[in-house]
């Protein structure tokens, strides 16, 4: 099985929701998660849209090193390895009952 991981989405989740193209400043609460998950021995990896190419690659990298995250993985490809995915976007599912969580 791949290493064990946490996705973290950037845009709603670790930072701001801004103008298209733009990346807000950092989420406080949720970059003190980030950084305790990395503390506690979990790996962390930036999972967004921006991984579609290299240059949304680099702006990402860029703010990462901004706000004290550099060397953080980015990408946005899920693997068998991935324990959680933190999004603002995403609506949980009851594994293989194809029915939506109430209540999770």
């Amino acid at each position: 099985m791949s290493k064990r991981w946490i996705g973290v989405d950037l845009d709603g989740t670790l930072a701001y929701s801004t103008t298209p193209g733009k990346i807000g400043k950092p989420v406080p609460a949720m970059l003190k998660r980030v950084k305790d998950t990395i503390e506690a021995g979990t790996e962390v990896r930036i999972f967004t849209a921006r991984a579609m190419n290299a240059d949304g690659i680099a702006t990402v990298r860029k703010w990462l090193k901004a706000n004290d995250l550099a060397g953080l993985p980015v990408t946005n490809v899920k693997d068998g390895g991935m324990l959680e995915l933190w999004d603002d976007r995403a609506r949980r599912v009851v594994r293989d009952k194809g029915a939506f969580c109430a209540g999770c």
